[in-house]
């Protein structure tokens, strides 16, 4: 199994055990005199089964990525955390842009106005850069995902 596939089925295991434990406290309660319409028990025994279906197979995705070279100088692992940094510095760089960028709107002179303390537009660039090294290294990320072997 390729990294790739590995990594889709673990967003269908967790999207499945969501959904089964929706399923589950829905049936947990019912009115006085009323069957579940699915067994409680059936459900416990099936979420726990899938729980450890996805332990088992984040284990593999870890273990993988922590001995996968990514390049001469990181494993995967690594390379994971770096795109992971660069998308919550683009995401807060973005965030604070927008709150400088914000237009107030006044009604008359004696309204406090507030001014951007920081360069709006080189905060912009900054974050241009970070996307586009995020897409670079997430797409290097992706290539290597579909070449690699499950450990």
């Amino acid at each position: 199994m390729k990294l790739a596939e590995a990594l889709i089925l673990r967003a269908d295991l967790q999207k499945r055990l969501e959904q089964l434990k929706a399923r589950l406290r829905n049936n947990v309660l019912v009115q006085e005199g009323d069957d579940p319409s699915e067994d409680p028990d059936f459900l416990l025994k099936e979420l726990s089964k899938m729980e450890n279906d996805l332990a088992d197979i984040i284990i593999k995705i870890n273990r993988t990525n922590s001995s996968t070279d990514f390049s001469d100088r990181m494993t995967l692992a690594e390379a994971l955390v770096r795109r992971d940094a660069l998308l919550q510095r683009r995401t807060f760089l973005s965030e604070i842009a927008a709150e400088a960028s914000f237009k107030q709107d006044r009604y008359s002179r004696t309204e406090i106005k507030f001014v951007s303390t920081i360069d709006v537009n080189a905060i912009q660039k900054e974050v241009d850069l970070l996307a586009k090294e995020y897409r670079l290294l997430d797409t290097k990320i992706q290539a290597l995902n579909w070449n690699v072997d499950i450990i």
